[in-house]
């Protein structure tokens, strides 16, 4: 990842955050659809402070990349990769950042939930980082755990 850089995310982030989650192709969301969910550019600085955090990765100083987790429940809630930065080593990044981040936190195992479509890339993507996936959940996603080193 040439010219990548990887650190928390901020508050001042938030706008960057809603551009690159409604850029993917994979699990697309609109700003309303979040709304509904109650990701709003009001709630989700909340989402970053505390037993919250998120991590950014910039290419030439501009967000291009991102990851939440929360530590309260043990769990990685989002990573999203700007169409234009995929298969460059980003989502990698993020993801073992916030699995440090949450083991450090006292997590004995963390968890996340994905789509279920096989051909969605996510499914390969956390296997190959050694997560096991434990079924089908209620909402048909599903769901990955990991357990501390």
């Amino acid at each position: 990842m040439h010219d990548f850089t990887l650190r928390v995310a901020v508050t001042a982030d938030v706008a960057d955050l809603f551009r690159i989650r409604t850029s993917v192709r994979d699990n697309h969301l609109s700003i309303e659809q979040m709304a509904e969910m109650g990701i709003t550019r009001e709630t989700l600085p909340a989402m970053l402070e505390g037993l919250g955090r998120g991590w950014v990765i910039e290419h030439q100083g501009e967000p291009v990349a991102f990851s939440m987790a929360d530590a309260e429940e043990a769990t990685i809630f989002a990573v999203f990769v700007d169409p234009a930065f995929e298969d460059q080593g980003a989502g990698k990044r993020l993801t073992l950042a916030a699995e440090q981040w949450l083991f450090e936190q006292g997590c004995a195992e963390i968890w996340l939930c994905t789509d279920s479509d096989p051909t969605v890339r996510s499914q390969g993507f956390y296997r190959h980082l050694g997560w096991l996936d434990v079924g089908l959940q209620e909402d048909g996603q599903t769901r990955f755990i990991k357990k501390a080193p």
